[in-house]
């Protein structure tokens, strides 16, 4: 279960670990060219934090392509393999709702195993369409 609440509720309705949502963004792109849109829904969200890709810990993206994961990672300067490490969408299938919160949710359990840090969710949506969210696991 999911909830979200300001931290000192939180601290009382839930035992696992403190989550904060440090930025939500969207961002469309001309259609036809969908594997751009997370790119700059990424780019909207870490300018808002001042942060660099370099400062996200773990990456998961709905990737419904493959081409999605190249293109982010080449417009970021990153590698391909440091992201999705416990799986994405291209396995676990493509309804938007499930296959966000399913992401988020597995992002959250990947941060937490490692003792912490920032992660990136990011994905496309309806074509040229796509969010990211950042979130802070302490």
């Amino acid at each position: 279960m999911i909830l979200c609440a300001e931290a000192g509720q939180a601290a009382e309705l839930g035992k696992g670990p403190q989550v904060s949502i440090l930025a939500v963004t969207q961002a469309r792109e001309e259609k036809g060219f969908m594997p751009a849109a997370p790119i700059k829904a990424t780019q909207k969200a870490l300018d808002h934090l001042g942060l660099g890709i370099g400062e996200i810990d773990a990456i998961k993206s709905h990737n419904p392509f493959a081409v999605n994961d190249i293109a982010f990672a080449r417009a970021f300067g990153i590698d391909w393999r440091g992201m999705n490490n416990y799986g994405s969408s291209l396995i676990w299938g493509h309804p938007q709702g499930p296959t966000g919160i399913r992401g988020v949710i597995e992002l959250i359990e990947e941060l937490e195993m490692r003792g912490g840090g920032t992660g990136l969710f990011q994905g496309c949506a309806a074509g040229d369409s796509a969010m990211a969210v950042v979130v802070r696991v302490g």
